[in-house]
C-alpha cells in the first residue's frame, strides 16, 4: 500500500467513501478488528476509517493519531478530560496515552496515525475548527494559475523528532498546476470545496465535509473557486 494514492476516506453524509483494506496497524492495535485502511507506508503513515460499536480501555495507546467523526457519537477518555465527539469533531491521541473508550453503534471516523516512533505525548488534543489562525506560506509562485491567495494556519499539535503537524489552516481561491505531493497529508474540509486533479486525468471533488488522504509523491492538482478551511495532518 506503499505507492502514492490520492483517495476520499469519508464522506459528510456520514458514509465510506469506498470498500478499504480490513487491517490492524500492529498487533497491539485497540481497534484492529474495525479498522479499514485505505493506505500504509512504510514510514509508518496510514489513513483510513474505523467503523466501530465498542467499549475499550487502552492502558498505553501505541500510536499517535488523529481522528474526525463522521457519524454517531464517540467519547473519549484521558487522565485529565473527557471529550464528547459528535460529527465534524476531531481530536489527536498522543501516543502513550491511558484512554476509555466508547464509540456509539454506527460510529464512523476516518483516522491518520504514525505507527513506528514518534514522540510519547499523552493525552487528548481536541481541535479547535474555529481556532484562530496566522498567516502562513502559500503555494510556490512558479506553480500557480491565476492571483498568490492568503493561507493562514494553526498547529494544535506537533512532534518535531518526526515533521508532524497537525491543525487548521485555510486559504482564498486559487489554482495551481499539478506537482507531486510534497507531503502525506490527511485534509478534513471543515468549509468550501476542492478539486485534486490527479495524474491519471482523474477529477477527485472533496466537499464540505469530506476527509481525503494524499499520499507523498502523489501527482496532483488543486482548484478551489471559493474560500477553504480544513483540518489537516501532514508529515
Amino acid at each position: 500500500m506503499s505507492h502514492p494514492i490520492a483517495s476520499l476516506l469519508a464522506l459528510a453524509d456520514g458514509t465510506p467513501a469506498a470498500a478499504f483494506t480490513p487491517a490492524a496497524l500492529g498487533a497491539s492495535d485497540p481497534f484492529g478488528n474495525v479498522r479499514q485502511v485505505a493506505y500504509r507506508g512504510d514510514d509508518g503513515i496510514s489513513a483510513g476509517i474505523v467503523q466501530a460499536s465498542a467499549e475499550l480501555v487502552v492502558e498505553d495507546y501505541p500510536y499517535t493519531e488523529m481522528l474526525v467523526v463522521h457519524a454517531g457519537k464517540v467519547s473519549l477518555q484521558d487522565e485529565q478530560q473527557t471529550l464528547e465527539l459528535g460529527v465534524g469533531d476531531s481530536v489527536v491521541i498522543g501516543r502513550g496515552t491511558a484512554l476509555r473508550v466508547q464509540a456509539q453503534a454506527g460510529s464512523l471516523w476516518a483516522f491518520c496515525a504514525l505507527s513506528q516512533g514518534g514522540e510519547r505525548k499523552p493525552g487528548l488534543t481536541p481541535l479547535d475548527r474555529r481556532a484562530a489562525l496566522n498567516p502562513s506560506q502559500g503555494p510556490d509562485a512558479q506553480i500557480l494559475i491565476g492571483p498568490a491567495p492568503q493561507c493562514r494556519s494553526h498547529n494544535a499539535f506537533a512532534d518535531g523528532a518526526n515533521n508532524l503537524l497537525i491543525g487548521v489552516w485555510d486559504s482564498t481561491p486559487y489554482t495551481r498546476h499539478a506537482r507531486p505531493h510534497k507531503v502525506h497529508e490527511l485534509m478534513h474540509l471543515i468549509e468550501g470545496s476542492v478539486t485534486l486533479q490527479l495524474a491519471d486525468g482523474v477529477e477527485l471533488k472533496v466537499n464540505t465535509g469530506d476527509t481525503v488522504f494524499v499520499a507523498q509523491g502523489t501527482p496532483c492538482a488543486w482548484e478551489s473557486n471559493v474560500y477553504v478551511r480544513k483540518l489537516y495532518v501532514v508529515k
